[in-house]
C-alpha cells in the first residue's frame, strides 16, 4: 500500500485552522465584535468565532478537535512513509517520543510567554497533543476495532471520573471549577484556569487523534474515493446525531472546556463531515489554485502557531497598527474600523511570511 502521495486536503484544512487561529491572535474577532455588537445577523456570525462560555457548541469549538484529528491523520501517513523508506520501528518510536517532548516543551513555554514569567501550566493544545499523539502512535499496529474500543474507553474513563470520583468540593461534574478536572489541575499545577479549561482533557480528546489515524488508514487504502467519502459522511452524521442527542436529552451536556463525551462525539462528527467535504473538493474534484492560500500555511503549522502566539502578540500586532492607523487616519474612519483594518493587515503579513518560507521550501519540523 503506497501512502507517500501527499493529500492536499489535509494541508488545506490544517491551513484553514491556522489562518483562523492567526486571525484570533491579531484580535480580529474581538474587534469585529466591537464593530458589529452581539445583535443581528452580523453579530451572531461573529459570535461563532468565540468559544461557548460553558454549555453548547459554536464553530470555534471545533477548531481544536479538527487540529487534533488532522494530527492523527498526518501521524498515520508519516509513520507509513517512514516504514516504506526502511526505517526501523525503534527509530520511528524515538522520533515520535522526541516530537511529543518538543510539543510539551513548546506548550509550557507558551504559557510562560503569556504570563511573562516562568509558570507550570498544561492547558495549551500543544501540551495535550503531546500525549494524544503518543496514544495514537502506540495503537497504530492494532486493528481498527481495538483502536475504536480504546478511543471510547478514554472517553468513558474521563466521564466516569467526573461523575463518580466524589471528591469533596469537586463532585459536581458539570459545574465550572467544581469538577474532577478542576481537582486534577490543583494536583498537577496547584492552580485553576480562570476560563475553566482543564489539563486532563488530553484523556477524552485522545479519541480525536486516534480517530484521525483511522481516517488516515482509510484515505491511504486502495478503496475508491466514493467509498472513503461515504465512510466519512456516515460516521460524521452518526457522531453529530448521537452527540447532540445526548445533550438535548439531558444525558450528557456538550461542554468543550471539560471535553464531555457528548462534546467529543459531536465535534468528532462535525470534523469527519468537514474532512469529507475537503477531500471531495480538493483531492477528488481538484479544486483550483485558490487552495494555495491556505496550504502554504498548512505546510508550516508549528512555525506560524508559535510565531503569532509570541512575536505576533508581543510585537507585530502593535507595530502594524502604527502604520495602518497612520495611513488611514485621514479617512476619518471610526476607531473600531481602524482596529479591524490593523488586524487584517497583520494577518496578511503573517500569511506572507508563510508564503515566503513556502517558496524557499523552509519548513519547521518537530
Amino acid at each position: 500500500m503506497k501512502t507517500s502521495n501527499r493529500l492536499l486536503s489535509l494541508d488545506f484544512l490544517r491551513g484553514v485552522i491556522m489562518v483562523l487561529l492567526a486571525a484570533e491572535s491579531t484580535l480580529l474577532y474581538v474587534r469585529l465584535q466591537e464593530l458589529t455588537g452581539r445583535e443581528g445577523v452580523a453579530g451572531a456570525l461573529v459570535q461563532q468565532f468565540f468559544h461557548v462560555p460553558w454549555r453548547g457548541l459554536h464553530f470555534w469549538d471545533l477548531v481544536q478537535p479538527a487540529f487534533m484529528t488532522i494530527a492523527g491523520t498526518s501521524l498515520y501517513f508519516s509513520v507509513q512513509n517512514r516504514f516504506q523508506k526502511g526505517d526501523a520501528r525503534a527509530v520511528i518510536t524515538g522520533h515520535v517520543l522526541k516530537r511529543s517532548l518538543k510539543l510539551l516543551l513548546f506548550g509550557v513555554a507558551l504559557h510562560c510567554v503569556y504570563a511573562g514569567r516562568l509558570v507550570w501550566e498544561l492547558w495549551n493544545v500543544l501540551s495535550q497533543l503531546s500525549v494524544t499523539l503518543l496514544v495514537a502512535y502506540v495503537l497504530l499496529p492494532y486493528s481498527a476495532r481495538t483502536q475504536l474500543l480504546v478511543s471510547f474507553l478514554c472517553i468513558g474513563v474521563s466521564e466516569a471520573l467526573y461523575r463518580f470520583a466524589h471528591i469533596p468540593e469537586f463532585d459536581q461534574p458539570f459545574t465550572p471549577g467544581k469538577n474532577f478536572g478542576s481537582w486534577m489541575d490543583l494536583v498537577l499545577m496547584g492552580k485553576l484556569n480562570s476560563d475553566h479549561w482543564i489539563a486532563m482533557n488530553f484523556l477524552p480528546s485522545a479519541a480525536h487523534t486516534i480517530w484521525g489515524s483511522l481516517i488516515g488508514k482509510i484515505l491511504a487504502s486502495s478503496k475508491t474515493a466514493s467509498f472513503k467519502i461515504k465512510v466519512l459522511v456516515l460516521t460524521g452524521v452518526v457522531g453529530v446525531v448521537i452527540g447532540h442527542a445526548l445533550d438535548s436529552m439531558g444525558v450528557d451536556p456538550i461542554i468543550k472546556r471539560t471535553c464531555t463525551a457528548s462534546f467529543v462525539i459531536a465535534s468528532g462528527g462535525w470534523v469527519f463531515l468537514l474532512l469529507a467535504l475537503c477531500y471531495w473538493c480538493i483531492d477528488v474534484r481538484k479544486a483550483g489554485p485558490w487552495v494555495l492560500f491556505f496550504t502554504v500555511v498548512g505546510m508550516n503549522p508549528i512555525f506560524i502557531y508559535l510565531f503569532f502566539e509570541t512575536v505576533g502578540l508581543q510585537w507585530l500586532n502593535g507595530t502594524v497598527a502604527i502604520f495602518t492607523n497612520g495611513f488611514t487616519n485621514w479617512l476619518s474612519l471610526p476607531v473600531q474600523v481602524l482596529a479591524v483594518v490593523a488586524s487584517v493587515v497583520t494577518l496578511a503579513v503573517e500569511w506572507y511570511i508563510c508564503y515566503w518560507l513556502y517558496q524557499r521550501r523552509i519548513f519547521l519540523r518537530v
